[in-house]
């Protein structure tokens, strides 16, 4: 709470820009800036929610919209200097420091586990949130289009919910800090929800996936395997099959060879 306070104080000497600076802290948070960017969120909410009453519905209508955008730029460009420099750009020390090797490949096997999903739980986690969005795009294994939808679809849960309760809590500072509390609690309960609920769904489509990919594999050989017959019945019906005819005279050791087939 001491934080927004600060942060509140200092928009609050800037506020003709307001809406500018927490769209540029915001930015800077994507790119590990060391500010929480719930505070920023919960900072820009008081900040619409104080001054003249009748226009609070459009102020927070504005720091909405700017602070929504203002993490899809922050996460995007992130993800977009992974994307054009590739694994080159951990030889720059301050993002070698955010991607260590070794928080890449552990990021790496998430990926290969739960796919895209990864990039909606990363926004949840301020630890993995940088990390993972370079890691996507360094990879290349995930769209541009594929990481706005799926940032965006956390961003607009996120978002929303920190800007209101800086915005309702900005003329009762002690609720704000009980909601505040609550806030966290809910969104770390949404995370661990969110998490099994994908755990499960992953693994229940596995099994699925194994089971439908066995049975092919039954099918196959068995398809081969009836082939493989057929085609020795074929073969047999090929070969032609001869008879000896014996000659009735005395002389042994003579007869006649006929082709049955004829």
């Amino acid at each position: 709470m001491e934080h927004i306070e600060k942060l509140v104080a200092w928009l609050a000497g800037y506020q003709d820009y307001s809406y500018a600076i927490v769209f540029a802290i915001l930015i800077g948070c994507g790119f590990g800036l060391p500010i929480p960017e719930d505070v920023v969120l919960v900072s820009g909410g008081i900040m619409s929610g104080v001054g003249d009453a009748e226009h609070h519905l459009m102020h927070l209508t504005y720091m909405l919209i700017i602070s929504f955008a203002g993490v899809l730029a922050g996460d995007g460009t992130m993800y977009l200097l992974g994307r054009i420099f590739g694994y080159r750009i951990q030889k720059f020390r301050p993002m070698r420091a955010i991607l260590p090797p070794s928080r890449f490949a552990k990021i790496q096997k998430l990926f290969n586990r739960y796919g895209i999903w990864v990039l909606f739980i990363a926004r949840f986690l301020p630890v993995l949130r940088s990390p993972t969005f370079l890691c996507a795009g360094m990879s290349r294994r995930v769209s541009f289009f594929k990481f706005l939808l799926m940032d965006g679809f956390a961003a607009a849960i996120s978002v929303p919910i920190w800007v209101l309760i800086g915005h309702y809590g900005a003329q009762n500072r002690e609720d704000l800090a009980r909601w505040l509390s609550d806030g966290k609690t809910g969104i770390l309960i949404f995370t661990v929800l969110a998490v099994s609920a994908l755990a499960l769904f992953i693994y229940r489509r596995n099994r699925k996936e194994k089971e439908a990919q066995r049975l092919a594999e039954e099918k196959k050989a068995a398809e081969e395997k009836e082939q493989q017959i057929q085609a020795e019945h074929t073969e047999d019906k090929k070969k032609p099959s001869f008879t000896i005819v014996k000659n009735s005279g005395k002389k042994p050791g003579t007869g006649t060879i006929v082709n049955s087939d004829d």
